[in-house]
């Protein structure tokens, strides 16, 4: 155990052992529960973190309490941490007591009745209808890549995409007879998506023209292909998107998340409703969803503060 001042000292070897079989069991669940390996990842550095400071003090997993936790986020405050990496690290913290729980290792996780610390709230970066169609519209079938990166951004904005979904998509997802798209998101959940007249079209111009090209005689399930007929990966899409908006001029500095945002607030100022957005987005909570009508607010006090003569 620590001393009476909380000082640290030698991690003990019994805590360090707990802590390292605590982090892998989370790991295992995870994996089991479909999580991406830069979650799983970012999760075992941050608790590799917190499992170090409790070790110090002479903690295993059994022996945290609620006012431990709070000790530990002061700390990261003191250190200098933004609210936001407290709070990411206190969600770590979460999924790892949980985990302890369910497995019956402790009998309540002293990580939950401790509130995240407050965040600014930003709002996402949207593209206008305008911008967005112009991006799309400037991209040209000059040849197979400008056929895919036309298929695959017309794709994103039509169905509301992260970068990982549209990267994992498969030829067979999109269904041309039903017009719609089916999509494995977060935790390997499924959803089905309408797809729009725009991007049909442009799906069927790279797998007609552009697809066979890219795969060289390969048979990959990906929908999208590199110039060598690998997988795309995420860094490949914003790297595209990047040339894109620069070449076009439109939405310069918006990233995939940023047409995601687009296609739900469009929906939105089309008069959708919140718990259509929410499936189609694959949102577990409309609660992440609402953050939608913010926009759209700030959206009308900026036309209201440009237009009104009294304003």
């Amino acid at each position: 155990m620590s001393d009476p001042t909380g000082a640290p000292h030698e991690p003990a070897a019994a805590a360090v052992r707990e802590w390292s079989a605590a982090v892998a069991l989370l790991g295992e669940d995870l994996l089991r529960r479909g999580r991406a390996e830069r979650t799983r990842r970012a999760y075992r550095t941050d608790l590799e973190q917190f499992a170090h400071w409790a070790a110090e003090r002479g903690l295993g997993p059994s022996e945290v309490d609620v006012r431990t936790v709070r000790r530990y986020v002061a700390h990261l405050t003191r250190e200098g941490a933004a609210p936001s990496t407290s709070a990411r690290k206190l969600a770590a913290l979460r999924a790892l007591f949980s985990s302890q729980r369910e497995h019956a290792l402790i009998a309540h996780s002293p990580a939950e009745l401790v509130s995240t610390p407050r965040r600014a709230q930003r709002l996402p970066r949207i593209l206008t209808a305008r911008e967005a169609g112009a991006l799309l519209d400037s991209i040209g079938p000059a040849g197979p890549l400008e056929l895919r990166d036309r298929a695959l951004f017309e794709l994103a904005y039509s169905c509301g995409l992260r970068a990982e979904e549209i990267v994992s998509l498969r030829a067979a997802d999109l269904d041309f007879d039903a017009e719609q798209l089916r999509v494995e998101g977060k935790g390997r959940k499924t959803r089905f998506v309408p797809v729009g007249e725009h991007a049909q079209a442009a799906v069927r111009d790279y797998l007609e023209r552009a697809r066979s090209t890219l795969a060289a005689g390969r048979a990959p399930e990906q929908l999208f292909l590199s110039r060598r007929g690998r997988p795309l990966s995420t860094s490949d899409v914003r790297r595209r998107l990047r040339i894109w908006t620069t070449r076009s001029g439109a939405g310069e500095g918006a990233s995939p998340h940023a047409l995601r945002h687009s296609f739900a607030t469009h929906l939105l100022d089309g008069g959708a409703d919140l718990r259509s957005i929410q499936e189609m987005l694959g949102h577990s909570s409309v609660s992440s969803t609402q953050i939608y009508t913010r926009v759209e607010s700030n959206r009308l006090k900026g036309a209201y503060a440009r237009s009104h003569p009294r304003a």
